[in-house]
């Protein structure tokens, strides 16, 4: 049977070859995928070591702020991360100050993945969200190497696919020390699977770890010397829009002045490319537009065409609609204008960021369902001042509740690298 196994999995990876051969985001690293590393690959000195594990950008991003408390609590062990895709490379590369070494996780055939921990050899693996790679976590286990999920992603509507496929594999979960999981409901969709009370924490999602909540005061003042606006013009500010979105905003924005001639308003595109496109709607709404990166008088709409200046722009708005959500992008980080007590407005189609809403819905975020109904939000919350800086205040408190989640997956994984 276990032949069998082996056999077949090899099938599957010539018959899929030619795809990971040619796709974008996997096609690269090929020899490390099977195992095979350069000369000078970084050499790893003796000493406690851990492989950290993400498929894609947003994967190593929640493991950053692991990262940075286990190396805080234990400089001397080694971190290695992991990833799939060539985002996930880039995004680790961007803080390889924290990692001994940055590889492409192998192919989970036998041969790539026994080369690979052989190479690496790790005393504890840690996989993120639901990255349950059968042969890798055998070959960790009966090498005696811990293994921990984190962020555990577990969800009732997959229960079903899991169960197929521990019928082929055995219940994979039993092999981890740890299940950290993000909340209750994922903590009881493992206990549905059959993991055991000892291995489940319920710790909470390091991705809201990431989020700075603290301004920039240079970055804000330059911001707002550009804009050139009086101190107490309120500013609604569009963040991270799309194609198909500016135009109803901007109508919005020149319905909204009709009321509130003092109204300004920042929208900062998802692309910045698309900035002089944006611009051009609004000029052709007879609005006084200008880009972030000229310099003129004072415009009615201020639209960036430069890199990290977002957090700063929601600093000095009153109100923000974050993009992607009126046209099905799956939305954008609401948690960030959140952060800076900002009231947080957004669309219906948030599905890449439910566990966000999750966290502001009816707490310092509102969710409308069109154009026509942030029209009223915003008249509402622009006549009631007051009520729009509880709301931005009752965000910034969730953000604050819910960070912590890598300080205590951190303090669990060093007590288990004890043992």
């Amino acid at each position: 049977m276990r032949l069998l196994a082996v056999l077949l999995s090899y099938l599957v990876f010539f018959l899929a070859l030619p795809f990971l051969l040619t796709h974008p985001k996997l096609r690269h690293g090929i020899a490390a995928r099977l195992g095979f590393y350069p000369r000078d690959w970084p050499r790893l000195v003796p000493g406690p070591r851990l492989l950290l594990h993400g498929a894609s950008a947003g994967d190593v991003l929640a493991l950053i702020p692991l990262a940075r408390e286990i190396k805080a609590r234990r400089p001397d062990v080694q971190l290695v991360i992991s990833t799939i895709t060539n985002s996930g490379r880039a995004m680790a590369e961007r803080h390889q100050g924290l990692f001994g070494a940055i590889t492409y996780l192998a192919y989970d055939l036998p041969g790539a993945v026994a080369r690979m921990l052989r190479r690496v050899r790790p005393n504890l693996i840690v996989l993120e969200y639901t990255e349950l790679w059968p042969r890798l976590i055998r070959s960790a286990r009966k090498r005696g190497i811990k293994l921990v999920l984190h962020n555990g992603r577990l969800s009732d509507a997959r229960l079903g696919r899991y169960r197929w496929l521990f019928s082929l594999t055995g219940n994979l979960l039993l092999a981890f020390e740890l299940l950290l999981m993000r909340d209750d409901d994922e903590a009881e969709a493992a206990r549905r699977l059959g993991a055991r009370e000892l291995q489940i924490r319920v710790t909470g999602n390091t991705k809201f770890d990431n989020l700075d909540v603290e301004p920039n005061p240079a970055t804000v003042a330059q911001v707002r010397a550009a804009t050139a606006w009086p101190s107490d013009a309120p500013v609604w500010v569009a963040g991270s829009t799309h194609e198909g979105e500016e135009e109803a905003l901007l109508d919005l924005f020149v319905a909204l002045q009709r009321t509130t001639p003092a109204l300004r308003m920042i929208v900062a595109p998802r692309y910045t490319e698309r900035a002089e496109r944006v611009m051009t709607l609004a000029v052709r709404r007879g609005l006084k537009a200008r880009l972030r990166s000229k310099s003129g008088g004072s415009p009615d709409v201020l639209v960036l065409d430069t890199i990290g200046e977002l957090a700063a722009s929601y600093e000095l708005g009153a109100l923000v609609f974050v993009g992607g959500s009126f046209v099905p992008r799956g939305g954008q980080n609401i948690l960030e204008p959140a952060a800076r007590g900002k009231p947080v407005l957004f669309g219906p189609y948030m599905h890449n960021f439910a566990d966000s809403v999750q966290v502001l819905l009816g707490r310092g975020g509102i969710q409308v369902a069109s154009p026509t109904q942030l029209q009223r939000v915003l008249a509402d919350l622009l006549a009631h001042p007051e009520h729009a800086q509880e709301l931005g205040a009752m965000a910034r408190d969730q953000v604050m509740a819910v960070r912590g989640a890598a300080a205590k997956n951190a303090g669990l994984i060093v007590e288990l690298l004890k043992r």
